[in-house]
C-alpha cells in the first residue's frame, strides 16, 4: 500500500534553512507528481509546492525564491529545501500524492521557526 514518510523537521532560527524529505513506497514513484502542503495552528492545510513527473515545479507565492522542491526517482524521495525561513513558515509539513482519484498523505513533520 502507499506509504509516505516525512522527516527533517525541527526547530530553526529565522533566516535559517531546513531540508525536508518524504520517502515514498507502494507505488511507481516516477510516474506521479508529488506535492508538499503545510498546516499552521488554526489554519487550513494549503499547498506549498508541487513537482511533476518531468520535474516541472510550482510554488505558492509566499515561498517563491526561498523554497525548492525536488525529487530523486532512484530513491523514491521528494525533498523540500527551505531557505530564509520566517516565523510564519511554522507549520506541520505534509507530503501528498494524488493517485487513482484519491489523496494520500504522510503523517507530517513539524517545522518551528523561532529564535
Amino acid at each position: 500500500q502507499v506509504q509516505l514518510v516525512e522527516s527533517g523537521g525541527g526547530l530553526v532560527q529565522p533566516g535559517g534553512s531546513r531540508r525536508l524529505s518524504c520517502a515514498a513506497s507502494g507505488f511507481t514513484f516516477s510516474n506521479y507528481a508529488m506535492s508538499w502542503y503545510r498546516q499552521a495552528p488554526g489554519k487550513e492545510r494549503g499547498l506549498v509546492a508541487a513537482i511533476g513527473v518531468g520535474g516541472v515545479t510550482n510554488y505558492v507565492d509566499s515561498v517563491k525564491g526561498r523554497f525548492v522542491i525536488s525529487r530523486d526517482n532512484a530513491k523514491n524521495t521528494v525533498y523540500l529545501q527551505m531557505n530564509s525561513l520566517k516565523p510564519e513558515d511554522t507549520a506541520v509539513y505534509y507530503c501528498k500524492l494524488w493517485k487513482g482519484g484519491m489523496d494520500y498523505w504522510g503523517k507530517g513533520t513539524q517545522v518551528t521557526v523561532s529564535s
